[in-house]
């Protein structure tokens, strides 16, 4: 076998989660999964209005950086709880769905979904 099948044999590849932050072994995974998923629905949502940067600063009341950094995805300084109320200010509802795990294994965690209605 030569050096280059070799390097190919010994490769390995770990299937993932669902979330690439519990993968990367990062702090609060499903926290920043949270996040990411509600800015996603609200960028998508200021886009979909038309908003620019400063239209939508004034609008959820924040500096035009702090929008930037909103659609760049660099979330360090919004909690879900803050962008769900950003959302709100969008004229937009927020429910909240309870029930029980679709994964039966036992002792696993029920997960955190955000689905966006049209």
């Amino acid at each position: 076998m030569n050096t280059k099948a070799k390097a190919k044999a010994a490769e390995m590849i770990e299937e993932g989660t669902s979330n690439v932050f519990a993968d990367l072994g990062l702090a609060e995974p499903d926290e920043r999964r949270l996040r990411v998923q509600l800015a996603m629905r609200l960028n998508d949502l200021l886009q979909a209005e038309g908003f620019t940067q400063a239209a939508a600063a004034k609008r959820l009341g924040l500096a035009q950086p702090h929008v930037s950094e909103l659609k760049n995805y660099k979330l360090g300084r919004f909690s879900s709880e803050r962008l769900l109320h950003f959302i709100t200010l969008l004229n937009r509802d927020v429910e909240i769905f309870i029930r029980p795990s679709a994964n039966v294994k036992e002792n696993h965690a029920g997960t955190v979904m955000v689905w966006a209605a049209a």
